[in-house]
């Protein structure tokens, strides 16, 4: 078929689909039509001249639908932004599950144009983050503070290892000591010489002692910097009763700083895994719990329901209504976090309206 020639010599009449298999040095890209042809195939750097270099080869084929692509939190955010800011349309695809792989086998150009497959028979049709604003840069401090609590337990808890096996006349001078009694005294140690060992004991304690210290300070400017972009890109969420920095930052990081993406309030409860899945088969018609979405965002929605409970009685009143009607604790979680996520949707629509508390 020949078509009819238009900009850079793309044919008008051909819709073509992109698929990208993301990878840290190299993209490989496939290219099919609206019925499902294989067109070409690229391997482009991961580069901004590669990026216009894929630009260039999509359009010579013809109109471009949309480009579906393979870790656009990973290896694949720098050619989504460049895309998207390009005003193409872009659908984050998963990886093929193991049952198309074992069938298909496995390869870039394989990977890839299962990505484009995907987008055209509608399975893939998530629109990616952004990665840019405020929201962005909450993900890069909260992943930063994270990792930086995580070796802080593992300091202290090394520390308390240490005091268990250390020499006796030094065990007994730190046990039943607080952590920070106990990260106190480390710190004083002057082990001197080590040649014997108790003093390479205290050298060790002395390490780690100064390790927790410096991770504390680490951690409390995360959280004052933390602290003042999220009151910027939403205030009105830490407004909202029980949510506190680390849950804020949890949430907004799960939507995004393109929240628009998001098409309701089920879409964001799909996101955050509180929406109930069908799980019907035969005589049998019932919803089980979502166990998929994002963790990190479903345990925030946990901690605001939690402290809500226990401190506002608003939530104390439907926890007791609805525990006469039946329900178990757990179950009656599981609405208030529904309910939560209501609340926190409206909010990250409108970041600076204030809203009456959920409950």
């Amino acid at each position: 078929m020949t078509g009819i020639v238009g900009h850079e010599g793309s044919r008008l009449d051909v819709q073509v689909i992109i698929g990208v298999d993301t990878h840290q040095d190299q993209h490989v890209a496939v290219a099919i039509d609206q019925r499902g042809v294989r067109l070409d195939e690229k391997h482009v750097p991961v580069a901004t001249c590669g990026y216009e270099e894929l630009e260039r080869w999509a359009r010579s084929l013809g109109q471009i639908r949309a480009f579906g692509i393979e870790g656009t939190g990973s290896y694949g955010a720098g050619v989504a932004r460049f895309l998207t800011s390009r005003n193409y349309t872009v659908i984050e695809v998963n990886r093929p599950d193991r049952s198309v792989r074992r069938r298909k086998g496995k390869s870039d150009a394989t990977d890839a144009e299962m990505a484009a497959r995907s987008v055209l028979a509608g399975v893939a049709d998530a629109t990616p983050k952004s990665g840019e604003g405020e929201v962005e840069m909450i993900r890069m401090l909260k992943s930063t503070k994270d990792s930086a609590v995580k070796a802080r337990t593992q300091a202290v808890n090394q520390i308390k290892a240490l005091v268990v096996t250390a020499p006796s006349e030094l065990r007994e001078t730190l046990d039943g000591l607080t952590t920070a009694a106990l990260i106190t005294r480390c710190k004083s140690f002057r082990p001197g010489r080590l040649d014997d060992p108790r003093a390479a004991a205290k050298y060790a304690l002395r390490s780690l002692a100064c390790r927790y210290r410096q991770l504390s300070k680490e951690i409390q400017d995360l959280r004052e910097e933390l602290g003042r972009l999220i009151r910027t890109a939403a205030p009105a969420l830490v407004e909202a009763f029980g949510v506190g920095p680390d849950s804020a930052a949890a949430l907004l990081v799960a939507a995004g700083s393109n929240a628009d993406r998001l098409r309701s309030e089920a879409s964001f409860a799909s996101l955050c895994g509180v929406n109930p899945i069908p799980a019907s088969s035969g005589k049998t018609n019932r919803h089980r719990l979502n166990r998929g979405g994002d963790r990190q965002a479903n345990a925030a929605l946990y901690r605001i329901v939690v402290v809500r409970l226990r401190y506002e009685q608003r939530t104390q009143a439907y926890l007791q209504r609805r525990t006469e009607e039946g329900m178990t604790k757990t179950e009656v979680i599981r609405c208030l976090k529904r309910y939560v996520v209501r609340e926190v949707y409206s909010v990250i629509q409108r970041p600076n309206q204030i809203l009456e508390k959920a409950a």
